[in-house]
């Protein structure tokens, strides 16, 4: 199958290096101490942040840090296939793993010692690159419930079809089963806190390709400064400030 035509357009029109149009809005659970909506194209994401509170399980407490627990979800009707999965499944599981992990790397959490942070995720539409829409989801919730964070951690994917590297896959890109790079990254610090590939690449061209996927990352970060600035100013405007 051709992934990218002669004229250099992908399946749905862009260019390799073009990303998906990307949308996020803060507080969108009222309960939650911070919350976000993330969309990147079709791909969007809901995450709500709990804490930080006391630990509820006095065995997992910890004197010199903060617990961070994560729970990734899909919902039911997000793919469109008919198919339930279970709760608890094994993809489920590791995807709550790999974002604990990417979010405990900018957290200060020795600044929250013996208390828990929840991270809850929870895809509602699935295009694509939705471990990347968790992370961004989770990082713009994380900075919403105003927990201090050494940096704003975002990510992005890059893949390499047609022999062509191409930035932020949809699903049939990312089912075409070529290798697919995931990296998140923390911008200012110039630090990266994920990578994950399916498939080898030889070194020159995987070289090209993360390059890509950090160039994505950084994109977004900045777009979420920009939401989390323009959040601000209407909440001092609320304020009278």
């Amino acid at each position: 199958m051709e992934f990218v035509s002669p004229e250099g357009l992908r399946l749905d029109g862009r260019r390799p290096m073009e990303m998906r149009q990307i949308r996020g809005e803060v507080g969108a659970v009222s309960k939650a101490d911070g919350s976000a909506v993330f969309e990147m194209g079709n791909t969007k994401v809901i995450a709500a942040v709990y804490g930080p509170r006391e630990v509820q399980n006095r065995g997992q407490q910890m004197s010199d840090q903060a617990l961070v627990r994560c729970e990734y979800s899909m919902a039911n009707f997000s793919t469109g296939d008919r198919m339930r999965k279970p709760k608890g499944d094994r993809r489920s599981i590791e995807i709550s793993l790999v974002i604990r992990q990417t979010m405990e790397a900018c957290i200060m959490t020795h600044l929250m010692p013996r208390s828990q942070i929840d991270i809850f995720v929870q895809v509602l539409q699935a295009d694509g690159g939705t471990r990347s829409a968790c992370i961004n989801a989770a990082t713009l919730a994380l900075a919403d419930a105003g927990i201090p964070m050494r940096d704003l951690v975002t990510s992005c994917s890059a893949g390499y079809l047609n022999s062509t590297p191409l930035l932020d896959l949809n699903y049939i890109e990312d089912s075409a089963g070529g290798p697919d790079v995931t990296v998140g990254i923390l911008s200012k610090l110039d630090k990266v806190t994920l990578l994950q590939m399916d498939a080898k690449l030889p070194m020159d061209i995987f070289e090209n390709v993360m390059q890509l996927a950090v160039e994505g990352c950084k994109a977004i970060a900045n777009y979420i400064r920009e939401v989390l600035l323009e959040n601000t100013k209407q909440l001092e405007h609320r304020r009278g400030i």
